[in-house]
C-alpha cells in the first residue's frame, strides 16, 4: 500500500457550497476571536484552545458526510458543533459555565457535546478519544445503521499507545471510522520534527495496512475530497482510512500560550494560504458573490456571535446541586449489583 498526498479539486463545486463553506469558516473564525477576546476580559475561565486557521479540517468534512454520522474530537472543539449546526449562544454559554451551555455548564471550553447533530464531544485527555472513536464506529457497524464516526486527534495524539491500538482493532473489526489528524506542526509548543524521527504522520496508519493519505487542510476542497473517499470506503464495509490534515493554527496552542517558539515569517506564510481568503477569491472570481454581499454576511455573523454572548451572559449558573446530576445513567439496568 503506498500512501499519497491530496491537494487539489477532484471535482467541481457548485456556487451554494462555496458560499456555505465561507460562511461555515467565517462564522467559526469570528466566534473564536470573540472568545479570545472575552479570554482575556476573564469571561471565560479555565483552558481555552482556540480553532483560528483550521476551519477547513471541520467545514470540508462536515460537507462530505450525512446525517447520523457520529463526530469526536479533542479538547480543540468549539469549531466543530458550529459547523454541524449546533446554536452558537450554547456553545458560548458552556464556556461562560452557565446552566444553558451544551454541557449545562459542567464541561466548560474543552468538553462540548451535542447529541442532536452526532457530535460526541471534545475530550480533554490526549489520545483518550481515539479507542472512543473506534467504539462508535463499531456501534454503527453492529446497528447496520450504514453511518460512520470520524475521529480527529493532534499530531501530539499520534504518540499515545491508545492511537496505535486503536488503529489495529478497527482494521481487524473493519469498522466505519475516520481518523483525522489534524497536524497543525505543533504537539503544545514541541515541533513534529522533535518528536520523532517519523513526520509524514500518515505513513502511520500503513504499519496496520489502512489506506493512508496527506491532505492539505488549507483547501476546504481537498478535504472534502479526502473524507468523501474515506467515508464511502467505510460504508462499503472495507474499514478505515487515517487522514493527515495539514493545517496551521494562528494562535498559541492555548490561550496560555504565547506561541514564541514560531517565527513571525512562518506565520505569515500560512495567512497567504488562508483557508478562508482562498474560498472568498473563488467566490469572487466565479462571481458567486460580490464583495458587498460578503461583508453584509460577516456583519450578519457577528451579530450573531453578540447574541450568544449576551445570552451567555445573561444565563444563570448551575445550582451547586447539579453536581449530583447527570452522573449515572437514569436508566434500567437488567443487572443488580449487591
Amino acid at each position: 500500500m503506498v500512501a499519497k498526498t491530496i491537494k487539489k479539486n477532484k471535482v467541481g463545486f457548485s456556487k451554494e457550497i462555496y458560499l456555505n463553506w465561507y460562511e461555515k469558516m467565517l462564522f467559526m473564525r469570528r466566534f473564536e476571536e470573540k472568545a479570545g477576546q472575552l479570554y482575556g476580559q476573564q469571561k471565560i475561565r479555565g483552558f481555552c484552545h482556540l480553532y483560528i486557521g483550521q476551519e477547513a479540517c471541520a467545514a470540508g468534512s462536515v460537507s462530505a458526510l450525512i446525517k447520523g454520522d457520529k463526530y469526536i474530537t479533542s479538547y480543540r472543539d468549539h469549531a466543530h458543533p458550529i459547523a454541524l449546526g449546533t446554536d452558537p449562544k450554547y456553545i458560548m454559554a458552556e464556556l461562560f459555565g452557565k446552566s444553558t451551555g451544551v454541557s449545562k455548564g459542567k464541561g466548560g471550553s474543552m468538553h462540548m457535546f451535542d447529541k442532536e447533530v452526532g457530535f460526541v464531544g471534545g475530550h480533554g485527555i490526549v489520545g483518550g478519544q481515539i479507542p472512543l472513536g473506534a467504539g462508535l464506529g463499531f456501534a454503527e457497524k453492529y446497528k447496520g445503521t450504514g453511518n460512520l464516526c470520524i475521529c480527529y486527534m493532534g499530531d501530539g495524539a499520534v504518540r499515545q499507545g491508545a492511537f496505535h491500538e486503536a488503529l489495529n482493532l478497527a482494521m481487524t473489526q473493519k469498522t466505519p471510522v475516520i481518523f483525522v489528524i489534524e497536524n497543525n506542526g505543533y504537539a503544545m509548543g514541541t515541533s513534529v520534527e522533535r518528536t520523532s524521527n517519523v513526520t509524514e504522520l500518515h505513513q502511520l496508519g500503513e504499519a496496520y495496512d489502512i489506506p493512508s493519505a496527506a491532505v492539505d487542510a488549507m483547501s476546504v476542497e481537498a478535504v472534502h475530497n479526502a473524507v468523501t473517499e474515506a467515508a464511502s470506503r467505510a460504508r462499503r464495509g472495507d474499514g478505515p482510512t487515517l487522514l493527515e490534515f495539514r493545517t496551521y493554527r494562528y494562535k498559541g496552542h492555548s490561550m496560555s500560550d504565547p506561541a514564541k517558539y514560531r517565527t513571525k515569517e512562518e506565520v505569515a506564510s500560512y495567512k497567504d494560504r488562508d483557508p478562508i481568503e482562498q474560498i472568498k477569491n473563488v467566490i469572487l472570481n466565479k462571481k458567486y458573490a460580490t464583495e458587498k454581499v460578503l461583508k453584509e454576511m460577516d456583519v450578519k455573523l457577528k451579530a450573531r456571535v453578540a447574541e450568544a454572548v449576551i445570552f451567555a451572559e445573561e444565563s444563570p449558573y448551575p445550582d451547586p446541586s447539579d453536581a449530583y446530576q447527570d452522573v449515572y445513567a437514569e436508566k434500567d439496568y437488567p443487572f443488580v449489583l449487591e
